[in-house]
């Protein structure tokens, strides 16, 4: 069994340690935690590692957020993944900063990464990993805020709710979606 794990995010010291790099963050987290590193490849940086018997890749879209679908289009192909063991980790402003919420498909919400996985993609039927990054922003400044850095306060918090993700990506591979939404889903 193959799954791609995709953490979305952008490239650049500019948006490292960003709100919406936190995709980025947790497969770097996940990456360090099983011991696997990173590698420059075609439109992602990319990292591969076993887990009961299962291939693992991770990548990291190096194709900015608003074109993450190229990305994810193309390194399935390449590895010949399936939709369904596909898991998007992506920011999101509807969810109080650290829930974690897995789900099968659903709408892009406004987020500019997802909708270009569903437009190459033909559609929302895959899963997802939500991580809730708040919405601590004035009306009208939520750009500024989603590119923003973390707050301390988040900073001391980041860690324990990456690890809690890091264990519903293994999950996601070893039991199912199902199984792993009834089981970690805030």
């Amino acid at each position: 069994m193959k799954y791609l794990i995709v953490g979305l995010g952008n490239i650049g010291p500019e948006y490292e340690l960003t709100r919406h790099n936190v995709g980025f963050l947790t497969l770097d987290r996940l990456a360090d935690q099983v011991g696997c590193t990173w590698s420059s490849n075609r439109l992602a940086f990319t990292a591969d590692f076993k887990l009961k018997g299962r291939s693992m890749y991770l990548i990291k879209p190096t194709t900015y957020m608003n074109l993450s679908g190229k990305a994810v289009n193309y390194w399935m192909k390449e590895l010949q993944v399936s939709k369904e063991n596909t898991l998007v980790i992506v920011d999101d402003v509807a969810l109080p900063f650290g829930t974690l919420r897995m789900r099968a498909k659903g709408s892009a919400a406004g987020h500019n990464g997802l909708k270009n996985i569903e437009d190459t993609l033909g559609g929302q039927d895959y899963p997802r990993l939500k991580f809730g990054i708040g919405n601590d922003f004035p009306k009208g400044r939520q750009v500024d805020y989603v590119l923003g850095r973390w707050s301390q306060k988040e900073l001391d918090g980041l860690p324990a709710f990456m690890d809690k993700a890091t264990e519903m990506i293994k999950s996601f591979c070893s039991i199912g979606i199902e199984r792993t939404m009834n089981q970690f889903n805030d």
